[in-house]
């Protein structure tokens, strides 16, 4: 790959990033899909979405997933089973290392590398994740309407997954693992005073019951009164256990935006990692050529619907800026 430099590079391949692959080949560019270590990010973990537009009755995650990428492939997308391990963005092209040894040039990068769910560590959470078990109440919460179902975190997420499944949950219990909250004071005092929502202090998520073929029937939870109760647990100490009946957990204990392969780049991030794009309704980033789609830089809608929207968006910024540099290559090329 090295002596070929590409117009396009998506570094990513989840909704927002099989989105800028659509839009980018059906503009000849000939993108290059890198699909990271987990093809199809989080969509893949959902087993139903019912809000995408188009799918009245629903699609699985990994059905829309693969759908996407067929129709990116149709059109001249390649995809390519790597991840970016560095990034060479001050030189023109850009120099990306990848980790399967190769090294990719491009005129344009779109980074759509997603951003990762924190986990609990609970036992059978891999198992159940997608079955039940949820880092997304706007997209999982209408499931379990009539359900008694528990969010664990304490800060501003939890808040919000609590008070969006009260909409439909029978219950709501937040668990967690200290005796005061990390949640701003407005988005905590909507949670207490909520008749729906009750609080578990000083308790954390242990395990977690039930199978892919039941969903959730319930979980194990551990609490002492000094708080980090697992840690305790692990350790040895005493604490106190309690097996509860619930039909869906939801974790609400944040994202971690993938985007450790630009930190040592000239590419402006938040505090949280997330991509900072320019001011105005564009995907531009302060480095030109570059371009941010999904949710590594959207930490508040986080939905695939606005993930697909903001890739085509950054296919077609990236395809104006190309035009843009052919146009003043030939004009500078032109005799006076």
């Amino acid at each position: 790959m090295t002596e070929t430099t590409r117009d396009v590079v998506v570094v990513g391949s989840g909704v927002s990033g099989l989105s800028a692959a659509v839009y980018a080949a059906r503009a000849d560019l000939e993108p290059v899909v890198l699909e990271g270590p987990e093809p199809g990010g989080q969509l893949t973990l959902t087993t139903d979405v019912e809000n995408f537009l188009g799918f009245p009755e629903g699609v699985g995650g990994m059905e829309l997933i693969q759908r996407g990428k067929e129709q990116a492939e149709r059109f001249g997308a390649e995809f390519v089973r790597a991840t970016v391990e560095s990034a060479d963005l001050e030189d023109r092209p850009f120099e990306l290392s990848l980790s399967n040894g190769e090294t990719l040039r491009t005129r344009a990068l779109i980074v759509a590398t997603g951003a990762s769910a924190r986990w609990v560590g609970a036992e059978n959470e891999d198992e159940l994740m997608g079955y039940g078990v949820s880092t997304c109440a706007t997209c999982d919460g209408a499931f379990h309407r009539g359900d008694d179902v528990l969010v664990i975190g304490g800060g501003d997420s939890a808040m919000e997954e609590a008070l969006f499944l009260a909409k439909f949950a029978e219950s709501v219990t937040i668990v967690h693992r200290r005796d005061e909250l990390r949640a701003s004071e407005v988005m905590a005092r909507r949670a207490l005073d909520h008749e729906k929502i009750e609080f578990r202090w000083n308790t954390e998520l242990l395990e977690i019951h039930g199978s892919q073929e039941e969903g959730v029937t319930g979980a194990t939870l551990v609490s002492h009164p000094d708080g980090y109760p697992k840690e305790k647990f692990e350790n040895g100490d005493e604490v106190d256990r309690d097996d509860v009946d619930v039909g869906g957990i939801f974790y609400g204990v944040g994202h971690v935006p993938n985007t450790d392969f630009l930190e040592e780049t000239p590419v402006s991030l938040d505090d949280d990692g997330h991509l900072l794009t320019l001011e105005g309704m564009t995907t531009e980033t302060n480095v030109d050529g570059v371009f941010g789609a999904g949710d590594v830089m959207d930490p508040n809608y986080r939905q695939a619907i606005t993930a697909a929207g903001t890739g085509s968006m950054a296919a077609l910024d990236a395809e104006a800026w190309l035009d843009e540099q052919d146009a003043e290559r030939t004009e500078a090329a032109t005799p006076a």
